[in-house]
């Protein structure tokens, strides 16, 4: 199935202004998992948090409600939902009449599990309501300083060297360096990734060069974590791994993708370029 037939990505839209459900795309995980090699359940958790900024309803007078909208998707849900049908949904909001925020939310949660195939969770607030919630992803050592030469600007496990020695480290790495490519539009998809684990230590530059290999890959948000979380999985056996990426926002909504092998929740925190 080509996804540009079934999919609002690279389309003039008109956007719609009553609620309707219909908006919403599924698209099956296990499209991009066959090529990463996961033919059954994989043996991750996670979730996909989504983050929405542009989100607004009627009241049942006719007034306006704003509010931002946080979307925790688990993983192992048969289907991640295409990002500009996701928006169109919750634009067709806008111009619809409930009777209270608490009816919004659980529409959304209805029809987003519907779609998903799978658990997910809506938490709409204000914006004085936001708060950053606290992490130990900000604490981070970031990578970006360091002086490598890259050549290789498509995905490279093989630039990843063996473990060696039997040193046992834990720490948490991050970069601002990740970029992919939407597979059906072409547009880049920015982000900044973290990595943790528990485990013989990784050659840092090597390690560098391997996230920049990612910058010309063409696949969905989620799936280029699964990709990263694999590769790392496959070459060094860590006791423990996490690979969280921070995505940029795109038309009112950031996709965070987090992938472990031990429970571990999205926390969710706002960066610069967020």
């Amino acid at each position: 199935m080509e996804l540009e037939k079934h999919t609002h990505l690279g389309k003039a839209t008109e956007y719609p202004e009553e609620y309707s459900p219909s908006w919403l795309t599924p698209i099956p995980r296990a499209k991009s998992r066959e090529t990463l090699g996961l033919s059954d359940a994989p043996d991750f958790v996670g979730e996909d948090l989504w983050n929405g900024y542009e989100l607004s309803w009627l009241n049942s007078k006719g007034k306006p409600e704003v509010a931002l909208g946080v979307f925790r998707i688990r993983c192992d849900s048969l289907n991640i939902i295409e990002s500009k049908s996701f928006k169109l949904y919750l634009n067709s909001f806008n111009q619809s009449r409930f009777a209270s925020r608490e009816e919004v939310q659980a529409l959304m949660q209805k029809d987003l599990s519907a779609a998903a195939e799978g658990e997910v969770s809506v938490t709409l607030l204000s914006a004085r309501d936001w708060r950053d919630e606290p992490s130990f992803w900000q604490a981070a050592e970031n990578l970006d300083s360091l002086d490598i030469e890259v050549e290789v600007y498509t995905p490279d496990a093989s630039l990843l060297p063996d473990p060696v020695g039997d040193d046992v480290v834990e720490e948490t790495l991050s970069s601002d360096l990740l970029k992919s490519n939407c597979p059906v539009t072409g547009q880049p998809d920015w982000a900044t990734l973290y990595i943790h684990y528990r485990g013989k230590p990784l050659d840092k530059a090597a390690l560098l060069k391997y996230i920049v290999s990612m910058r010309s890959h063409q696949d969905f948000h989620e799936h280029c974590v699964e990709s990263v979380y694999l590769a790392l999985m496959q070459r060094y056996q860590p006791e423990k791994l996490a690979v969280y990426a921070r995505y940029t926002r795109r038309g009112g909504l950031d996709i965070n993708p987090l992938r472990s092998n031990y429970p571990l929740p999205a926390d969710n925190f706002k960066l610069p370029r967020q």
